[in-house]
This record gives structure tokens, C-alpha cells and sequence, in this order.
């Protein structure tokens, strides 16, 4: 969980988007279509931060459940219901990815608080998520990309909130973001359909 809003301090190419927002899917998708390395053998993994013990803190391994079952099969997932990538593990998580692929370009997905106003949106931005804000923790930051999802409200007693986050909020952004991903991988099938197939690993257990 990244306590701080994206939205206090500007992103180089950031977009924002809310669930119920018209087009919501078709507008995040193109952006981070645009943000995709062009080279298709480059591996593209998706590193959905998070865990369910926690509704506000279970958009990203929603986000990544719903992923792995979507068979979004050129992608990498890593974080999902069953297997979080959080606090605990991060570190690690990171190290193994490094070591399975050359050069990774990673997607960090992650839930955090902001402004009232921002609640209900994704966002997507150049550069790296800071995860563990909330938890007293140095960790490392993740992606060269990133979305995060505006769960609740900051500013005042996080952790409570996070356990009174509404889940169909949570729910809703999860189902835009990866129907977005979705869309993009199948756009980016598309285009190199008649390339030689992905390397496919769509789950990792930690």
C-alpha cells in the first residue's frame, strides 16, 4: 500500500482515470499501450503489490488474480490472491524476477489513499511505485511504470481505513485496470501475430 496519493505531486505522463468514468478502459489502455517497450522480446512483467488481509491494500492482487485468469498470456503476473507479493516478500520477489528475465520492463500495480475527489480513479505514470509508506519499511521502489488505484481517503488514521475500504470500490478499479491490461495484450497480439510466439509463464509462486 502507498499511503500517498500519485496525485500530490505530477507524474511525466500521467493519465487518470475513474471506474465508472465513460471510456475509463479504453483510455487507460491506450495510454499504457503507448508507454509498452516496442521491441516484443522484451519481457513485460506485471508486479501487483498487496494483500487480502487488508480490503484497501487487496486491489493488487485482485488486479492480478483477475489476470492470471484472463490468460494474458505474453504478460508475466506476479501478486495474486493466492500468492500476494507484499512487505514480506518484496525484496525477494524482485531479486527472482531479475534473475528470470533480461531486462524486464516492469508494470507496478498498487493501492493507495489520496484526496477525497481522487477516490474511485486510477492512475497511470512513468516511473516507479513506492510501496511500504504505511507499514514503516524501506522498500525498494517497483517498476519502471506504474498504476495505483485511489481506494479511500488519506490523511488520518491509514490503517483503519484501509480495513473499512468498501471491496466493491476496491472491485470496481480492479476490473477497469485489468480489463485494460487485457485489452492491451490483445492489441499487442495482434500486432505481432505473425511474430514467434512470447515466452509464457503467467504465475509464479514465491
Amino acid at each position: 500500500m502507498n499511503l500517498k496519493s500519485p496525485f500530490f505531486e505530477k507524474t511525466q505522463h500521467s493519465t487518470r482515470v475513474f471506474h465508472d468514468e465513460e471510456s475509463a478502459i479504453k483510455k487507460l489502455s491506450t495510454q499504457l499501450l503507448s508507454l509498452l517497450p516496442a521491441q516484443k522480446d522484451r519481457p513485460i512483467v506485471f508486479v501487483c503489490i498487496g494483500t487480502d488481509r487488508s480490503t484497501g491494500d487487496s486491489l493488487g492482487p485482485l488486479v492480478g488474480t483477475k489476470l492470471y485468469e484472463k490468460k494474458v498470456s505474453s504478460f508475466h503476473i506476479f501478486g495474486t490472491l493466492e500468492e500476494p507479493v507484499h512487505a514480506v516478500n518484496l525484496k525477494e520477489t524482485l531479486k527472482h524476477i531479475q534473475k528470470l528475465f533480461p531486462n524486464p520492463f516492469i508494470i507496478g500495480i498498487d493501492a493507495c489513499l489520496g484526496r477525497m475527489k481522487s477516490v474511485g480513479s486510477a492512475s497511470l505514470g512513468v516511473g516507479p511505485v513506492k510501496p511500504g509508506a504505511g507499514v514503516n519499511k524501506e522498500l525498494p521502489p517497483v517498476g519502471d511504470i506504474h498504476i495505483t488505484g485511489v481506494v479511500n481517503v488519506s490523511g488520518f488514521m491509514e490503517f483503519f481505513v484501509l480495513q473499512n475500504t468498501r471491496l466493491h470500490l476496491v472491485m470496481c478499479i480492479a476490473d477497469l485496470i485489468a480489463k485494460s491490461i487485457e485489452t492491451v495484450h490483445n492489441e499487442r497480439e495482434k500486432e505481432f501475430n505473425a511474430s514467434p510466439v512470447y515466452q509464457t509463464v503467467r504465475h509464479y509462486k514465491q
